[in-house]
């Protein structure tokens, strides 16, 4: 497609929301605007797309909104998308309103859903990596994730004090689904006694040992993401088997991760990553992803986005020396 007979950008957020979604919103209308396009966006993700729920987009009415967490055109997964008419039908909606180009902010399954579509559409595709979860290979950090380790954070200080009151052992479940990440990076900084994320197999063996002899008048705090294998319930039961003595509470932290101001980082990151978005459609780049490397904007297939992000080795180390 020649990229000059760009005139009108839809975009939308899909999947989970991430504190910083509204900045890459601002980013993507400012930019758009600087060179003369259009930008409409669609409400609750692929089922607008589906339905024609769009708006328009203008820079300064998103300009106050870059400090509102969420997302300010709704969110939803879609199964009516899934199927082959789902998609006819957003295909239908996009000619109508002769929408010339598409960017997605969301996770795996977002790009996922753009990676099928393409098989229909041919208007070029351009995707922004929004999940807490920061699963997503490509890209070192995905929209969303510091404001949710800053949130975990905040909440794991305040359990601190009280279970140092009782000389408890709190289980703290993290969101992050099958990556480790939040988990990490939450528990390391507050100085966590046990984290268990689903990429280490060894966790578990450290944290049974340490809290075998556990009697102390500090309290004892363990992370554990809710994609691990044990299990926050599962947990709780394994170590009053081999501590019966325990005053042991559970705190899952839940969707409170997701809510609340986007941190700096992220608002920054929603910035770069919706100015980027427009001028890589603007260089001819399609079905990819925007992403940062090493601190530097970086494309990736949507082929090679869907894998998951591993925990990497220097954190492997770092999980395990603390552990310890």
């Amino acid at each position: 497609m020649n990229t000059n007979k760009i005139k009108h950008i839809g975009v939308f957020t899909s999947g989970g929301d991430s504190p910083g979604m509204n900045s890459a919103l601002y980013a993507i209308a400012k930019t758009a605007e600087a060179t003369g396009i259009k930008v409409s966006g669609f409400r609750k993700g692929y089922e607008g797309l589906i339905d024609g729920d769009l708006v328009q987009f203008k820079s300064h009415e998103l300009q106050k909104l870059t400090q509102k967490g969420g997302t300010i055109l709704k969110t939803a997964r879609s199964k009516r998308f899934l199927e082959l008419e789902g998609r006819k039908k957003a295909l239908q909606t996009l000619n109508a309103n002769k929408i010339d180009a598409l960017i997605a902010i969301g996770g795996d399954g977002t790009f996922k859903g753009l990676l099928t579509f393409s098989e229909i559409c041919d208007i070029p595709f351009i995707g922004i990596p929004g999940t807490i979860d920061n699963d997503i290979s490509g890209t070192d950090y995905t929209l969303g994730f510091d404001s949710a380790v800053n949130t975990a954070i905040e909440n794991i200080d305040k359990i601190r004090d009280t279970a140092e009151s009782h000389n408890r052992v709190f289980v703290i479940e993290l969101m992050g689904r099958d990556s480790g990440y939040i988990a990490i990076h939450s528990g390391l900084v507050v100085g966590a006694d046990a984290i268990l994320i689903p990429e280490s197999g060894r966790d578990f063996i450290y944290l049974l040992n340490k809290v075998k002899s556990y009697d102390s008048e500090d309290a004892f705090l363990i992370m554990v993401s809710e994609g691990d294998e044990i299990g926050a319930e599962l947990l709780a039961s394994k170590i009053n088997e081999v501590n019966s003595s325990v005053d042991l509470r559970i705190t899952r932290l839940g969707h409170v991760q997701r809510g609340g101001n986007p941190s700096a980082l992220d608002r920054m990151l929603g910035i770069r990553f919706g100015v980027a978005a427009v001028e890589q459609l603007l260089n001819g780049n399609k079905n990819k992803m925007v992403g940062l490397l090493n601190n530097e904007l970086y494309l990736t297939p949507f082929e090679e986005v869907v894998k998951q992000h591993q925990v990497n080795d220097e954190l492997q180390k770092l999980l395990e020396l603390f552990g310890k």
